[in-house]
C-alpha cells in the first residue's frame, strides 16, 4: 500500500487515495471521494462521497468535508473548521439536489473553527482567520476575519501580511517575492 490508513479509520471502497497520504485515527472516507498525494487527514475527519482534495492538503482534527467541497493543492484546513452544503437545511426536506459547490483555491488556509457557507470560493493563497464565518467568496491572497467575514488586508503565498506602496507593490518578507495590487486584485510578479 502506497499510503497509510490507521486501523481505526474506515475507508469505504471505491475511493482514491494518493501516494504518501496519511489517514489518522477515527477518520471516515466514503466511497467516491478523491484524496490526492501526500495529504494528511487528522483525527476524526469525515470525507463525503464526491469530495475532491488535491495534493498536500492538510486537514486538521474534527473537520467534516461534505459533498460539494473541492480543495486544490496545498490547502490547510484548521481544527474543527466547518463546511456546509445546503443554504437552508431542514431535517424533514430532502435537499440533496440543492448541494452547492465550495471551492478552496491552491495554497489557501482556513483557520480553526471557521465556517464556510456553501456556494462560495476561497481564492488562491487566501487566509481565513480563526472563527471567521465566510458568507461570500474570498479573493486570491485576501485576509478575512470576523462574523460575517470581512477583508482586512492581503497576504503573500507564505501567509505574511502585505503592505503595498503607492505604486501598488509589496514584497513578502520571507520569500522576497513581489506582489502587485491593481483594481482590488493581487498578483504575484
Amino acid at each position: 500500500m502506497s499510503y497509510f490508513v490507521h486501523p481505526t479509520a474506515v475507508v469505504d471502497e471505491p475511493c482514491q487515495i494518493g501516494v504518501g497520504t496519511r489517514v489518522w485515527h477515527f477518520c471516515h472516507l466514503m466511497a467516491g471521494c478523491q484524496i490526492g498525494k501526500e495529504c494528511i487527514l487528522g483525527q476524526n475527519v469525515f470525507v463525503a462521497s464526491g469530495v475532491v482534495l488535491g495534493d498536500r492538503v492538510k486537514v486538521q482534527n474534527n473537520v467534516s468535508l461534505y459533498e460539494g467541497v473541492v480543495c486544490e493543492d496545498d490547502v490547510f484546513l484548521g481544527p474543527s473548521m466547518v463546511f456546509t452544503n445546503v443554504l437552508n437545511p431542514r431535517s424533514f426536506v430532502n435537499r440533496k439536489s440543492e448541494f452547492k459547490v465550495t471551492m478552496v483555491g491552491k495554497g489557501a488556509t482556513i483557520g480553526a473553527n471557521a465556517t464556510i457557507v456553501c456556494g462560495n470560493t476561497i481564492g488562491r493563497y487566501a487566509l481565513v482567520g480563526a472563527g471567521a464565518v465566510v458568507t461570500s467568496s474570498v479573493p486570491d491572497y485576501a485576509l478575512v476575519v470576523g462574523n460575517p467575514a470581512r477583508q482586512i488586508g492581503w497576504v503573500s503565498a507564505l501567509g505574511h501580511t502585505l503592505s503595498f506602496d503607492e505604486q501598488g507593490r509589496a514584497t513578502c518578507p520571507e520569500s522576497g517575492k513581489q506582489y502587485k495590487l491593481k483594481d482590488n486584485q493581487v498578483v504575484e510578479l
